[in-house]
């Protein structure tokens, strides 16, 4: 995702200027050293379930002040440094916006990514 273009796009749709004064985006990167132990990590495996992504993204839309969420969660043997997950909220004020923006990263992590690290 190129997250200059998608930040635009979303200004660009009708709305925007009336209901956003915050936008919180989030871009995920491989690590090369295992969250658990440290160890290090050469790749890790990605499978996201899209359809729970978007699934997440709609009802987390509908909370008070949120005027849109972009996903994109990449797939397949990723390498440290490359992108995983990009996570954008556009909503009203910090507080509705941060609430928001927490939860959905950690309800999509948990709930719609699953993550294999290749030990090296």
């Amino acid at each position: 995702m190129d997250v200059t273009k998608a930040l635009a796009e979303l200004k660009q749709e009708p709305g925007f200027a009336d209901h956003v004064g915050m936008m919180l985006v989030h871009n995920g990167v491989v690590r090369a050293w295992s969250r658990k132990d440290k160890s290090n990590v050469v790749a890790v495996r990605v499978r996201p379930d899209h359809a729970r992504i978007q699934a997440i993204c709609k009802e987390m839309e509908q909370r008070e002040g949120i005027f849109r969420i972009v996903a994109k969660a990449n797939e397949g043997e990723l390498r440290p440094g490359d992108d995983l997950l990009f996570l954008i909220v556009a909503g009203d004020i910090r507080e509705n916006v941060k609430a928001v923006f927490s939860e959905l990263l950690d309800r999509v992590k948990a709930e719609a990514i699953t993550k294999e690290e290749v030990p090296g």
